[in-house]
């Protein structure tokens, strides 16, 4: 599908009525974004957020232990920063396309070090907690303007192919050093407080070396449909994680109902307002839907199985945090690669084949690993983290190139945000539901074997989802 969106290069007026560009809040005198600087710093910042999310995957019974978390409230450790990802992407997209692409990533970035810090010195389970959502609202603000920030650098396909590329293998890249950095020191508050310190030197960079760019469209910001779709992500998210606990009880009841009457309001603002957060017409577009699909299930069946499988694996295994932690980089390790590589034969199999054999490969990959755990063999693992790390590798490449392609080009940050605000919605699901599957049976064997079997399962549907969403001529 060719891209039918405004050049976000061109001038447009402002609702004032004085003209200005994409390039910047002052015209067309703004200093040009320089390409190789671009990439170089929302990259480093990428990956420098996704060790973040990753930090608690090998560090969660130490954590749990020096907080006094109980089994049963583990979830909000892991999902804390999902789910401030989930409420906030969409709403940062919009606010970096519209308010400029640059001032949202350095204070999204600066926020991050912040929140990093602060979760170093938590002493009980919801200060924690409390530190990572804030972390996964900087970190939507990060990863939603790079993004844009990128197209804005690279405006030709070839560019923002290869920008792109490197995006998505540095997703990768942080999910592989992430665990190791987090297992190499010895306390878990000293890694928040280095990975806190690299993103507030990297906002610093960022201030310094970044160009602005913005949409052209101008407007007001939109509150109403920010507040509205925020509250309702974090309305479902925390149904979701509380359900591990019974579906049927008043509050999951309550927080459902809630989240369903606020996505209807959001629908409404955004039907009404004059700039609106997000299309609602992209919803008939097969490219958006396709994205929007492929970060769901990428978060249900591929993130949600390898944020707990790690901690499941020192329990039933008795593995040390940095036993698992290189034991995962065989997985991360090789998604970062065929992430870097992807651009290579991208002109030959688009982005939409990419999910589709992405997802496949990870089915395949986790089918094989079951009876490892009961087996007590860590080395029964090894194919299948070979196989769904080359199909992770496929995913984190072709996610970003379709969220960016799928909407007009000065809508870039919006569209990078409702893709991963899907991602992240499922990350939060699929984490919730692994615990929930993998305690339910008796002993920590079945337990993984169940787990395998509802992450390769949702491997297919992520397939066929995509699949299904056929270009139309």
């Amino acid at each position: 599908m060719p891209d039918t969106g405004t050049d976000p290069t061109a001038a447009a007026p402002t609702t004032g009525g004085a003209p200005r560009t994409a390039a910047g809040p002052d015209g067309p005198g703004a200093r040009p974004p320089h390409p190789g600087r671009t990439l170089a710093v929302t990259s480093a910042a990428t990956a420098v957020a996704l060790m973040i999310y990753t930090a608690p995957m090998v560090t969660l019974p130490a954590t749990a232990a020096a907080l006094g978390t109980a089994p049963s409230a583990q979830a909000w450790l892991l999902n804390g920063t999902p789910l401030g990802l989930a409420a906030a992407l969409l709403v940062a997209g919009s606010l970096a396309d519209d308010h400029g692409r640059r001032r949202v990533f350095v204070l999204g970035t600066l926020a991050l070090g912040l929140t990093t810090l602060l979760s170093a010195f938590a002493t009980t389970t919801w200060l924690f907690t409390g530190a990572r959502i804030a972390q996964g609202v900087a970190s939507a603000a990060l990863l939603a303007s790079s993004l844009g920030l990128l197209v804005h650098a690279f405006p030709t396909p070839s560019g923002r192919l290869r920008a792109t590329g490197v995006w998505g293998a540095c997703v990768s890249g942080g999910i592989a050093v992430g665990p190791l950095l987090t297992g190499a020191i010895p306390s878990w508050r000293w890694a928040y407080a280095v990975l806190g310190a690299a993103a507030l030197l990297l906002a610093g960079l960022a201030a310094r070396g970044l160009a602005e760019s913005r949409s052209p469209r101008g407007g007001r910001p939109d509150l109403a449909g920010a507040l509205a779709f925020g509250a309702a992500l974090v309305a479902l998210v925390a149904a979701l994680t509380l359900g591990r606990d019974g579906w049927l009880r008043a509050p999951v009841g309550a927080l459902l109902a809630a989240a369903a009457s606020l996505l209807g309001a959001f629908a409404l603002v955004e039907r009404r307002a004059g700039t609106p957060m997000i299309d609602l017409g992209l919803l008939r577009r097969p490219r958006f839907l396709a994205s929007s699909a492929g970060g769901l299930f990428t978060g249900l069946g591929v993130i949600g199985l390898f944020s707990y499988l790690p901690a499941l694996l020192q329990q039933a295994l008795g593995l040390t945090a940095m036993d698992t932690a290189w034991l995962f980089l065989v997985w991360s390790g090789l998604s970062f690669a065929v992430a870097l590589q992807a651009r290579r034969f991208a002109g030959r199999v688009p982005p939409r084949r990419q999910l589709v054999l992405g997802f496949a490969l990870h089915t395949a990959g986790v089918l094989t690993m079951l009876g490892a755990v009961g087996a007590g063999s860590w080395t029964r693992l090894l194919p299948g983290l070979v196989a769904a790390g080359v199909g992770s590798g496929l995913l984190n490449a072709a996610l970003p190139l379709l969220a960016v392609e799928s909407v007009p080009a000065a809508r870039a940050a919006m569209g990078s945000g409702a893709q991963q605000t899907f991602r992240y919605v499922g990350s939060c699901a699929g984490v919730a539901l692994t615990i929930a599957v993998a305690t339910s049976a008796d002993g920590p064997g079945p337990g993984a074997d169940l787990a395998l079997w509802v992450s390769a399962g949702l491997g297919l549907a992520g397939a066929a989802a995509v699949l299904g969403l056929r270009e139309r001529g």
